[in-house]
């Protein structure tokens, strides 16, 4: 599944980001292929608002379409 399609207080692991740019991004936030974050927050057709330990970082809709997670 997506990022985009994770629900809200679900915790995921992220599997895949595709895009080396889109990667280099996500690890400045400290998220990488192997992260386990929890969905805080989901606004319809806009960020997803994930929390790592007590870090809230909110990933585009577009971003998250294209980020591979799995519900843990």
């Amino acid at each position: 599944m997506y990022l985009s399609e994770a629900k809200k207080g679900e915790t995921i692991k992220i599997l895949s980001i595709p895009n080396e740019i889109i990667r280099a991004q996500a690890i400045r936030f400290g998220i990488s292929e192997g992260s386990i974050v929890t969905c805080d927050s989901l606004i319809p057709s806009g960020p997803v608002i994930l929390r790592k330990n007590k870090q809230e970082i909110a990933i585009g809709y577009g971003l998250a379409r294209e980020i591979v997670v799995e519900g843990i």
